[in-house]
């Protein structure tokens, strides 16, 4: 069986409390396992600021993501 992450499972928690959707909840922690891959896998506790920058201006560059996502953050 496979382990649960704790900073997944905290996510998952904290929307529930504040009643978000569960497709919301899913979206969100997808995004949250494609910013730790493409850190290749990085401890959450050394990631931060400039790290969430060089994320997001991937997925403008080379993902045609939206520009309005990076105003999400």
């Amino acid at each position: 069986m496979a382990q649960k992450s704790p900073l997944l499972s905290s996510v998952r928690e904290k929307l529930r409390v504040k009643h978000y959707s569960i497709r919301t909840e899913e979206v969100y922690v997808r995004w949250i396992l494609a910013f730790i891959r493409f850190h290749d896998r990085q401890h959450q506790r050394v990631l931060g600021k400039k790290e969430i920058e060089a994320f997001l201006s991937d997925l403008a560059v080379h993902k045609n993501v939206s520009a309005s996502t990076q105003n999400q953050v």
